[in-house]
């Protein structure tokens, strides 16, 4: 219910986001008609075409992005004759005359009410198509939950209730605007300009639709004005990643369920694929884990001293790789991967999230801890605490018969695994594509296909820039001309950037510096003392790694090569 309240509100706070700009004059067009049968059904059409959409966005993959982009191009359409029939009034004659009939009709039929209302909804549906609202903290977090969970009910309801939010914040603009459009329209006499105005506004939407401004520059203005409310909101009310409670070493494990079935993998490494039924007389620890996250990354090295030390006394294993970003579902990349991080035991791939939606989890990294009867006893979510998790390791298999488990395993993290300074992080988890992405600072705005950006001269702390020719896609950016810059203000011992070459596989060499000079010292495990590195292959890349006191401080790449993609930065 907490969620479904959330995304309300954050679409409530839609009417304050400039992204909505574009919309209002299609929304105050009908103001002066009754709202019951003109204005409701509007925002009603809004509403419902806006969760069908996001829907399938969230979920459909490039066939719904394609049918959206048919729908957005038939919405302008509509709304642009629309908008030429409340400038042109002999255009709208001649427009509507064969439908002159139809009308009479449905007018009779209905008592002159059903046309005035289907109409009104038909708008509601074009305008629906082209809404496109700032994905801020809120939308956020319903999207990632939509593409984790699949097409739910449970999805498409939190999808309305978003719409719905932002539908009741227009019904009240509409209903003051409608008695400051009637206000206006008896003293001044002034009806036909009125007329004539709205419909200028609604081209002038259609048109800034159109050239990208409502998910461009408008997109960024709105993350900056209500992204902040929005986040206040979730950090109030607790929807983030809950810090678990200390466990006391000897006291009783509950039964928390039974193992699920491992039926949903798509494929297995380092072994055949393993049942419930397989496993009785073992005790089972499964990690959910993704091989770009760091925060799988640091608690990687434990995972593998725990399956080193505890496999011969009956201790099993299993790595669910469920995947954030589309090329950690290609079975090359994670091979890769599994082989290059030196882990021996199975590893299953949930590509369609069969095997997470069975545990119900909701994380990365989660760990389930399943004792000799096929029992759930325990669970951990994120990092840190691996005294306590060995512990129950220890307990499950002491409970199975195994009378000497030793002492702890002994784990040595190098590299991006070294656990982070939490001390000194005061900069977040940031998305590098436009469908988690914020605190954008290139001055240009953002629209579809190739685009040349610039980077400031001074950044924000925790803000990023481009600089070259780029793509910025959903989940990516993709540099399409060499000499191409990433810029980010931050503050850290670590920097990580998520990165992959070009769809050609062709390297990229590239160049990285700390506030303007070579890092020296405080390069990562992937550059080297000049700040140079190379590109091979889709993977989180560490970069810097600075020592003694930290400040804020400006990182640069500079590639030189076209072709890179570019996700996301992490901190540690």
């Amino acid at each position: 219910m907490l969620l479904f309240v959330l995304a309300y509100l954050g679409g409530v706070l839609t009417i304050l986001s400039p992204c909505i700009l574009p919309v209002l004059p299609f929304v105050f067009a009908r103001s002066d008609k009754p709202f019951v049968r003109s204005g409701l059904p509007m925002l009603a059409g809004m509403a419902i075409t806006f969760a069908a959409v996001a829907t399938l966005a969230a979920v459909g993959g490039g066939w719904a992005v394609q049918a959206n982009q048919a729908g957005r191009i038939a919405a302008l359409v509509l709304l642009g004759f629309f908008g030429l029939t409340l400038l042109i009034p002999s255009f709208s004659e001649y427009l509507t005359r064969p439908l002159v009939g139809l009308g009479n009709r449905l007018s009779q039929s209905a008592d002159g009410e059903t046309a005035g209302f289907l109409s009104s909804f038909v708008l509601g549906v074009g305008t629906g198509l082209l809404w496109a609202p700032c994905a801020g903290p809120i939308l956020g977090l319903v999207l990632t939950g939509a593409a984790l969970q699949g097409a739910t009910v449970g999805t498409s309801i939190l999808l309305l209730a978003y719409g719905l939010g932002a539908a009741t914040s227009l019904a009240l603009a509409l209903l003051v605007g409608g008695r400051v459009f009637a206000g206006m329209k008896t003293s001044l006499g002034a009806g036909e300009w009125v007329r004539r105005g709205l419909g200028v506004a609604v081209l002038a939407g259609v048109a800034a639709i159109a050239l990208g401004a409502d998910t461009g520059l408008l997109t960024r203005l709105s993350l900056a004005s209500t992204g902040r409310l929005e986040q206040s909101l979730v950090d109030r009310t607790g929807m983030r990643m809950p810090e678990a409670k200390p466990r006391v070493a000897g006291e009783a494990l509950p039964v928390e369920g039974k193992l699920p079935s491992l039926d949903g993998a798509t494929l297995w490494l380092n072994s055949p694929p393993l049942t419930p039924e397989a496993l009785k007389g073992k005790v089972v620890l499964v990690d959910f884990w993704t091989y770009s996250c760091i925060n799988c990354l640091r608690a990687l090295p434990y995972i593998r001293a725990w399956s080193a030390k505890y496999k011969d006394k009956g201790l099993v294993v299993i790595g669910v790789h469920a995947p954030e970003f589309a090329f950690e579902k290609d079975p090359a990349n994670v091979r890769k991967a599994v082989a290059d991080m030196h882990i021996d035991y199975p590893v299953a791939l949930d590509n369609d999230f069969k095997i997470w939606q069975a545990f119900d989890n909701k994380y990365w990294p989660a760990h389930y801890f399943v004792d000799a009867n096929g029992n759930i006893r325990h669970h951990h979510f994120g990092e840190g605490e691996y005294a306590e998790s060995e512990a129950v390791i220890q307990q499950l298999l002491a409970e199975a018969g195994v009378k000497d488990v030793g002492g702890m395993a002994k784990v040595a993290a190098t590299g991006a695994e070294m656990p982070a300074d939490k001390d000194a992080v005061q900069s977040p988890e940031t998305y590098v594509g436009y469908g988690r992405g914020e605190r954008f600072s290139s001055p240009e705005s953002v629209g579809d296909g190739p685009q040349q950006f610039t980077v400031p001269s001074t950044l924000d702390l925790n803000h990023w820039a481009l600089g070259g020719k780029w793509t910025i896609e959903r989940e990516r950016s993709s540099l399409d001309a060499a000499g191409g810059r990433i810029a980010c203000r931050f503050h850290a011992r670590d920097l990580h950037l998520v990165l992959g070459p070009g769809a050609d596989g062709k390297p990229v060499r590239f160049k990285v510096t700390i506030d303007g000079h070579a890092p020296g010292a405080e390069h990562g495990v992937d550059t080297d003392a000049d700040g140079k590195g190379t590109v091979t292959g889709e993977r989180l890349y560490q970069l810097v790694r600075q020592s003694g006191d930290i400040q804020d401080k400006t990182f640069e790449i500079e590639f030189f090569d076209p072709g890179v993609q570019a996700y996301a930065f992490t901190f540690g």
